[in-house]
């Protein structure tokens, strides 16, 4: 990997994770678009250590408060936040576990990816005009963050985007579009970190991985993870999900074309 690839995947891995297009299908369709070879699972780990910096650097005042309240004060808003959030994670890091390998193999076919992204294109924009927009994130229910945590497993297969599911999920239970793209930061954080930390072993076994491509990668997925995050909270007070919606459409039927080509 050269470091102009280590610098685009960053990229691409700091935007697809907190906006609504999938980073899990980007990091196999960029490869793939132009021949490069995989980067493999240390790089893999690097770019989700920087999407996982970002949202904590983003986040620290709400996640400190959250961690007080959760321990100290449970029947507050936050302290009732801070648990459903455990719960949310949980259905999504079992399921990621149980399917890791499918998700390493049989899940990254261009074809499946290119489905799922013009099929939930289609869901969330259903959801986006159907929601009732009423609900923020400090009037969350039980149910509905289990709901949302359960919805967030379908992620493992890359072209759903764990965000984009967890925003169209946080919709149609009623979310308003920023109450909906908060708490899917917010839940991302133990996700990211559960499945970079498993991967770290790897890591410490094999020192020498480290290099400057690992590193490039790291810090420019979090750059531009704290750029994607402050965006999509910008955006969405006033503007639909409607350009993303179009952009699954578009890249859908790229890959589709793509494929036939290749034929």
């Amino acid at each position: 990997m050269t470091v102009l690839q280590a610098t685009i995947m960053g990229l691409v891995q700091g935007m697809g994770e907190f906006l609504p297009i999938s980073s899990s299908a980007h990091l196999v369709l960029v490869p793939w678009f132009f021949k490069w070879e995989d980067p493999g699972l240390t790089f893999d780990i690097a770019l989700h250590f920087g999407t996982l910096i970002a949202v904590a650097l983003y986040f620290w005042q709400d996640w400190l408060r959250l961690l007080s309240k959760g321990f100290t004060d449970v029947k507050s808003a936050d302290g009732r936040l801070f648990w459903y959030l455990v719960l949310a994670t949980i259905p999504g890091a079992a399921i990621g576990f149980i399917l890791e390998e499918h998700a390493e193999t049989v899940f990254r076919n261009p074809l499946l990816i290119a489905f799922m992204l013009i099929l939930l294109g289609v869901i969330l924009y259903w959801a986006d005009q159907r929601g009732k927009k009423k609900t923020d994130v400090s009037h969350l229910t039980l149910p509905t963050s289990f709901f949302i945590g359960l919805s967030q497993a379908l992620a493992i297969i890359p072209g759903v985007s764990r965000s984009g599911i967890t925003m169209t999920a946080a919709l149609l239970l009623g979310m308003t579009r920023d109450g909906a793209a908060r708490f899917s930061f917010l839940l991302s954080a133990p996700i990211i970190f559960g499945a970079a930390v498993i991967k770290v072993p790897h890591v410490i076994s094999n020192p020498s991985l480290i290099t400057t491509e690992f590193i490039i990668g790291m810090v420019v997925s979090c750059i531009t993870g704290i750029a994607s995050i402050g965006f999509l909270l910008r955006y969405v007070r006033t503007k639909t999900f409607l350009p993303f919606v179009w952009y699954r459409f578009i890249l859908g039927a790229l890959i589709f074309s793509m494929v036939i080509f290749r034929q």
